[in-house]
């Protein structure tokens, strides 16, 4: 495997999220909001918001489907 797609894969393994990060992307892949995320997990929504956006910079994607999809595919929830 080429070290290029080998840094990819790991990427977008989800070994790199948090059990926090997981929790959130589970509620993102059941379509909450960062509204409904916060309430849910009783943080603030800046919190939330935060959380969401460390997720899709680890999992390199640009929104939050693209993020449900992978967690999906490559079961990282």
């Amino acid at each position: 495997i080429p070290i290029r797609l080998t840094r990819r894969i790991e990427r977008r393994s989800g070994m790199n999220l948090t059990e926090k990060q997981k929790e959130v992307l589970k509620l993102v892949c059941l379509g909450l909001s960062n509204k409904e995320i916060a309430d849910t997990l009783y943080v603030s929504s800046f919190t939330s918001k935060a959380h969401v956006g460390a997720i899709l910079r680890r999992l390199n994607v640009k929104n939050r489907s693209r993020a449900a999809y992978l967690a999906g595919k490559n079961n990282l929830i």
